[in-house]
C-alpha cells in the first residue's frame, strides 16, 4: 500500500491497435479505454490515482499511485485490432507492512505487537518459550494485528529479542 502498482498489456502483434480498455472486476469500478482513431481516452469511476503509465498508444500500461486495499481484485485488459480481440488478465494484491512496538507490562509481560499487517506478520521470540501466547485481531479493511506475550515466572526480567517477519521486512526489537 502507498507505493505504485503497475499491471502490463503485453503486446499481441506489430499491428497497431485500435482500441485499449482497462476494467476491474466489479460493474461499478474504473473502466479506462483509449480509441486510436479518435485519438481519445475515457474515464468511467476511475479516481486520478488510476491512469496510462505510459501513452496507451505505443504501451497500454495501467498504473495505480498511490495505491490503496480498495485497489484490490482482477483487472482486464482487452485490445483491439485488425487481427481480433484479445484479453488479458491480472490479480493485483495490496501488501501492507505492520507497525511493530515491543513493550513491557507490570505483571512481568513483554508485550510484542505487529499491528495491521497484511498478511499478518509471524512473530517470534530468541530465546523460545513455554510461557508465550499470541491473538490476533482481523480489522474490517483485512488487515490483521498479532499481538505475542512473552512471560517469565522468575522475578528478574531477562533480555528477549521479538522477531517480526513479514513479506515486506523484518524487524528485530529488543527488551
Amino acid at each position: 500500500a502507498g507505493h505504485e502498482a503497475v499491471l502490463s498489456c503485453p503486446s499481441t502483434s506489430e499491428v497497431p491497435l485500435l482500441m485499449v480498455t482497462w476494467k476491474s472486476s466489479c460493474s461499478t469500478c474504473c473502466l479506462l479505454s483509449y480509441r486510436r482513431d479518435h485519438n481519445q481516452t475515457s474515464r468511467r469511476n476511475c479516481s486520478e490515482r488510476i491512469t496510462w503509465k505510459y501513452s496507451p498508444v505505443s504501451d497500454p500500461v495501467l498504473r495505480i499511485y498511490p495505491v490503496n486495499l480498495g485497489d484490490e481484485g482482477n483487472y482486464t485488459c482487452e485490445i483491439a485490432n485488425r487481427e481480433g480481440n484479445f484479453h488479458f488478465s491480472s490479480s493485483l494484491t495490496v501488501i501492507v507492512p505492520p507497525t511493530v512496538t515491543l513493550t513491557q507490562d507490570k505483571s512481568r509481560v513483554a508485550v510484542c505487537q505487529a499491528s495491521a499487517g497484511k498478511p499478518p506478520a509471524d512473530i517470534s521470540w530468541i530465546p523460545a518459550s513455554n510461557h508465550s501466547s499470541e491473538e490476533e485481531f482481523h480489522h474490517p479493511n483485512g488487515t490483521v494485528t498479532r499481538v505475542s506475550y512473552f512471560g517469565w515466572p522468575s522475578s528478574s526480567f531477562p533480555s528477549v529479542t521479538c522477531l517480526v517477519t513479514h513479506p515486506v521486512m523484518n524487524q528485530t526489537l529488543v527488551m
